[in-house]
């Protein structure tokens, strides 16, 4: 099981991203998936995750009305549109995937991680 994140980089506040997380390795449309995030000196947090259908989504607070996922399972990927960043937003940011969906919500460790993608937003 291979998760490939990417599409990060350096934005001005206010401005947007939306990396990419490609899968591979195991039937993609099976499993729940998750974005998290790690600042500098601080723990990894919960960011957004989808549903396998993409029926259901979820969004931590501080995302919530800025970010949104989204997954084309026909492309094994799936997506996060980052509008309106903030210099806070700044951190590495993982995808992540699990059957279980309490795990891509940060109620637990999930099975399968990325390498991370970082996201600098300079003020």
């Amino acid at each position: 099981v291979q998760l490939q994140a990417s599409g990060g980089g350096l934005v001005q506040a206010g401005g947007s991203l939306r990396p990419p997380c490609a899968a591979s390795g195991r039937p993609f449309g099976n499993y729940h998936m998750g974005w998290f995030r790690q600042a500098p000196g601080k723990e990894r947090e919960f960011g957004s995750a989808i549903s396998w259908s993409g029926h259901s989504t979820a969004y931590a607070d501080s995302v919530k009305g800025r970010f949104t996922i989204s997954r084309e399972n026909a492309n094994n990927t799936v997506y996060l549109q980052m509008n309106s960043l903030k210099p806070e937003d700044t951190a590495v940011y993982y995808c992540a995937r699990d059957i279980r969906w309490r795990a891509v919500v940060g109620g637990d460790d999930p099975l399968y991680w990325g390498q991370g993608t970082q996201v600098t937003v300079s003020s």
